[in-house]
């Protein structure tokens, strides 16, 4: 069988690991044209404490396939691309989770769940349920289910406190929440004020992919710019720790 190392090894050939720097949003991670946040970040409440990509997810390019592909696929192709995802997810965290934590200001996460699907027929089927509730180790034990999809109508791309139900009562406390994709975060934030809701201490994202779309403006060539070398080593959260050590 092979091993966490061997399945996730192929995917640093074509990851990006988000960085801090000038014109990067300091939430998303997202690229901007040299403001602080982005336009979807610098609009209302954030409510997550942190959130931080594994990597870039490139239109078009082979993580954001992968990303896509393991949802519509099916069969072992769909079972491929489910397995090599978790070992992604259980390498990242197996190596930074307490960066994310440190990130949340928190010590520790508590329970672990997942955005659930925007869709509320997809969602007891999502298979990101299965990487984070039975493949990922780091988060297996610490794995609920804490949100469904409402039945509320709540438009594409909108950060709706009506979006997502809580299937539990919390007490404080601090959540992990997992999500595959962040393009405008709508969902991811939208989960988080539910969750806040039902009572949830800090809560810390992680999600695979920041999408970004190569042809938008400079996108392409900030891109060049960056380390083609994936780092296991080294995180999003790693950078902005390093960076509020330098500024102490």
């Amino acid at each position: 069988m092979a091993t966490v190392s061997e399945l996730s090894n192929p995917y640093a050939n074509f990851m990006f690991g988000p960085r801090q720097g000038d014109g990067v949003c300091t939430f998303c991670f997202n690229l901007t044209r040299g403001f602080k946040r982005c336009y979807c970040c610098a609009r209302g409440e954030l409510v997550l404490s942190a959130v931080v990509p594994i990597s870039y997810s490139v239109c078009g390019g082979q993580l954001h396939h992968a990303l896509v592909g393991y949802k519509r696929f099916s069969g072992q192709i769909a079972r491929r691309l489910t397995v090599e995802l978790a070992a992604v997810l259980w390498r990242f965290l197996s190596l930074h989770e307490r960066c994310v934590a440190a990130a949340a200001h928190v010590s520790g996460f508590d329970l672990v769940t997942t955005v659930p699907s925007g869709v509320r027929e997809r969602d007891d089927q999502h298979p990101l349920c299965r990487v984070v509730g039975d493949l990922v180790g780091p988060t297996r034990q610490r794995y609920r289910r804490l949100l469904r999809r409402s039945l509320a109508p709540v438009p594409p791309r909108q950060v709706s406190a009506d979006k997502f139900e809580p299937l539990t009562r919390l007490r404080g406390e601090r959540v992990l929440l997992i999500d595959d994709t962040w393009t405008t975060g709508a969902s991811a934030r939208s989960a988080a004020v539910a969750l806040r809701g039902a009572g949830a201490g800090p809560i810390g994202a992680v999600v695979i992919g920041r999408y970004l779309n190569r042809r938008w403006r400079d996108n392409d060539r900030r891109l060049v710019d960056l380390d083609p070398a994936f780092d296991w080593a080294c995180c999003a959260a790693c950078g902005r720790i390093d960076s509020a050590e330098r500024r102490n």
